[in-house]
């Protein structure tokens, strides 16, 4: 298995380390409910160097990723950051992504650990616009340091006023005394907090330093177990789990990173056009359980009559909700918030709400 520059330190906490995306991946440290509810009430730490880093740069960088990406990046101003994702020339979904816009012939994209080289081999496949490719992802660590006190934390270790950063920004600077940090208001816990991007060498020197300007405000290393039951309680999709290959964007929900004008002309634009405008046979939907129960991936969902018409894609027992929340694709007329749909737990129905995202 790979191992992130910070796998000696998860050991050294005697975190619960196992396969994720092919890296020895810390899944959790002092319990998945402690761990979630010290991101939402103050601040925390994820190891997401695993994640991949490909840079794409030249004279027809907007225009490659106009054609392979489904949000408009043409509407990006330097220093902001876009949530998008890549069809796959079928109607389905390659891999979700951020796009960071650094200059008009320099851009990164943030990419899924468990498909750098399915996004690269794509990537390449398509580039017949002659830009510079570069797979940058062996050479940078990150760090999702989340929560609401991860400002006060950080603001602690800079010169930079972080509060003018805002959401889905980023600037380069100085960190704990590395220069050249990636510092973006970005994460995937609905908490708020910064995504910070820096060289390897400066993984250890960059964690002590944020532990040490933490400790007065409780600050824990957070594991991937939490980091699910984080993001699934804002309702952001998971990769292999909410979307794959066979869903597409608008099914998914994510019509609203899906821009039909007349100035961009992507992959599979006709045919996801003609769903937006036609409808698909199943949406993707949050759901909240009313009888007590714990939805988990892949359990069935079924009408009223125990007819199947789904099943899981995401489920937790939310930490902060405490109650069974999950996700799933359903025939559009249940996917609507208020409609009743069911569960199936070893041969039992247990009746569940359809509810708008996020959950909180």
């Amino acid at each position: 298995m790979l191992r992130t520059y910070f796998h000696g330190i998860h050991v050294g906490y005697h975190a619960k380390m196992a396969e994720f995306a092919g890296f020895d991946m810390p899944i959790e440290y002092t319990g998945i409910k402690d761990e979630h509810l010290t991101v939402r009430r103050g601040v925390g730490v994820f190891d997401v160097s695993h994640m991949g880093e490909i840079w794409v740069k030249g004279p027809s960088a907007l225009a490659f990723l106009q054609k392979v990406t489904t949000n408009d990046v043409a509407v990006l101003q330097p220093g902001q950051a876009q949530y998008s994702c890549f069809p796959n020339g079928k109607g389905g979904i390659v891999d979700d992504l951020l796009v960071y816009y650094f200059s008009p012939e320099k851009y990164l994209l943030v990419v899924n650990a468990a498909n750098v080289v399915k996004d690269w081999n794509w990537l390449v496949s398509q580039n017949s616009l002659g830009v510079i490719l570069e797979n940058a992802s062996d050479k940078i660590s990150q760090l999702a340091v989340q929560g609401p006190k991860a400002l006060e934390v950080l603001q602690k270790l800079t010169a930079i006023d972080l509060s003018a950063i805002k959401y889905y920004t980023f600037v380069v600077g100085e960190m704990a005394g590395t220069k050249d940090v990636i510092i973006s208001a970005t994460g995937y816990t609905g908490a708020g907090g910064f995504e910070l991007y820096f060289y390897n060498e400066h993984a250890e020197s960059m964690w002590k330093a944020i532990f040490d300007a933490g400790k007065d405000f409780g600050i824990k290393p957070i594991g991937l177990a939490a980091r699910d039951t984080l993001r699934l309680e804002m309702g952001f999709c998971l990769y292999g789990n909410d979307i794959d290959d066979t869903t597409s964007p608008i099914e998914a929900g994510l019509g609203w990173i899906t821009k039909f004008n007349d100035q961009k002309d992507f992959i599979d634009k006709a045919l996801l056009l003609q769903q937006k405008q036609q409808g698909t046979a199943q949406r993707l939907c949050g759901f909240e359980m009313i009888d007590r129960g714990i939805p988990r991936h892949h359990y069935t969902l079924t009408d009223a009559q125990g007819q199947a018409i789904g099943h899981v894609t995401s489920g937790t027992q939310s930490p902060l909700l405490e109650k069974g929340i999950g996700m799933g694709y359903v025939p559009t007329a249940l996917s609507k918030p208020g409609s009743e749909i069911y569960l199936e737990v070893r041969g039992k129905l247990l009746k569940a709400k359809v509810v708008k995202l996020p959950f909180i």
